[in-house]
C-alpha cells in the first residue's frame, strides 16, 4: 500500500494510536487535512464518541483530521477517493487498467486541481501508493 513513511508521518501514527488504541499503517495529506485509514470496523472506534477522538488529535496537530476506511479490493477506489476530497463532488469516475481517470464539472475540477496543482499532485501520490495506477483529471 503505501511506499514510504517519514518521520512527521510516524509521529501522526504514533499519536493516533496512543490516543484511541488502534494501531494503523496508512497516514497521509491532502489538502492540508491528515488522513489516517483504518480497518471498516474500527471507523467508529477511531472516531470516538461524539468525535473526542478526532478533536483531541486535531487540537495537538492543528489541522483538520479524518479517518476512513481502508480500500480492500478495486471496487472500493471510487469509495475511497470520495471520502478522501468531501466535501468536494466528482461525476464520475473510470477506473482503466493502469490509471484512474476522475470527470468533474468546471468549479469542483478547480477545487479538486488546487493552487499550482497541489491538490492533484497529492492524490497522484495517493493513488500511486494505494492503487499502483496513476491519475488524472478530465
Amino acid at each position: 500500500m503505501v511506499s514510504t513513511l517519514d518521520m512527521q508521518d510516524l509521529r501522526y501514527l504514533n499519536l493516533f494510536e496512543r490516543v484511541t488504541g488502534i494501531r494503523t499503517h496508512y497516514c497521509f495529506e491532502y489538502n492540508n487535512a491528515v488522513i489516517f485509514c483504518v480497518p471498516r470496523e474500527f471507523v467508529s472506534r477511531a472516531i470516538g464518541p461524539d468525535a473526542r477522538n478526532l478533536r483531541r488529535i486535531s487540537e495537538i496537530v492543528k489541522k483538520r483530521i479524518k479517518v476512513i476506511s481502508v480500500p480492500k479490493n478495486p471496487q472500493d477506489i471510487r469509495r475511497f477517493i470520495e471520502r478522501v476530497v468531501s466535501p468536494v463532488t466528482f461525476k464520475d469516475l473510470e477506473v482503466l487498467p493502469n490509471e484512474i481517470v476522475l470527470n468533474a464539472g468546471s468549479q469542483s475540477k478547480a477545487a479538486l486541481i488546487g493552487r499550482d496543482k497541489r491538490r492533484l499532485i497529492e492524490m497522484q501520490k495517493i493513488t500511486k501508493d494505494f492503487f499502483q495506477k496513476d491519475f488524472r483529471i478530465i
